[in-house]
This record gives structure tokens, C-alpha cells and sequence, in this order.
């Protein structure tokens, strides 16, 4: 079984900044359709949502990199979170072979000027071990 972790920690006024200088530039080239009307709806608290999504993004890349057959090849977007019914956020990945992937967890906190995201993902132990044996006998 493996796991790997990645943790990003931002500075809200950063996002806050990008956001009011580049507009909707950065926010459509940053964040999913889901994720902008979760963060808009947040009112005064909308930026450490925005946030809070780009650290888990960051995060979920430094977690996920060391499977990629190229880190170039994915975008902002395809690191997407959303919230469930009881609002826990999820990470769903896009454009990104998830086969080895059993689960991703995140957690994401903020307050006034910070936002921390951690990303842990458990991989398939079949699929590890069957990578294995193949560099082996291979």
C-alpha cells in the first residue's frame, strides 16, 4: 500500500489580489464552474474559499506528481473541489488517470490572512504491487 501527502499554504491576500487586478481571467483559468459559484456564494468569506481551493489544487498536485507520466501535461482545473451535503470538501480529478488511485482525502482550513490544504491519496495496493513485479521481471 502506498500513500502520499501534499500540503500548501497560501496567503489570502495573494488570491484576493490576483482575483481584483486579473478578474475573471484568473478565476476562469484557476477554478471549475462548481467551485466559483461555491466561492461567490460565500459573500465576504469568498476569498478564503478562493483560497482554500487553490492550496487544496496545490496540494493535490504534490500528492499526485510522483504518478504522472508528465506534471506539465495537467492544468488548474483539473483538480477540482467540492463539498458534499454535510459540506466536506472532495477532491475529483479530471484528465488524470485515476486507476491507481483507491482515495483521496482533503482537508482545507483558513483564517484571516492563511489557507492550509492537505491531500492524502491511498493507491490500489494490487496496482503498485503489480508495477512492482513488472520492473522486476521486466
Amino acid at each position: 500500500m502506498k500513500i502520499t501527502c501534499g500540503t500548501d499554504i497560501i496567503e489570502i491576500e495573494r488570491v484576493k489580489e490576483s482575483i481584483e487586478n486579473v478578474g475573471t481571467k484568473f478565476i476562469e483559468r484557476v477554478y471549475t464552474e462548481k467551485e466559483i459559484e461555491y466561492c461567490e456564494s460565500r459573500k465576504k468569506q469568498k476569498y478564503q474559499h478562493y483560497a482554500g481551493r487553490f492550496a487544496a489544487k496545490e496540494a493535490a498536485f504534490k500528492a499526485i506528481s510522483k504518478i504522472l507520466d508528465d506534471k506539465y501535461s495537467v492544468c488548474w482545473k483539473d483538480f477540482e473541489t467540492i463539498n458534499d451535503g454535510q459540506g466536506r470538501p472532495s477532491i475529483i480529478l479530471h484528465n488524470i488517470n485515476t486507476e491507481k488511485i483507491e482515495s483521496i482525502d482533503v482537508s482545507i482550513s483558513h483564517c484571516k490572512e492563511y489557507a492550509i490544504a492537505n491531500v492524502v491519496i491511498l493507491f490500489k495496493w494490487y496496482k503498485i504491487w503489480f508495477l512492482f513485479l513488472n520492473q522486476i521481471y521486466n
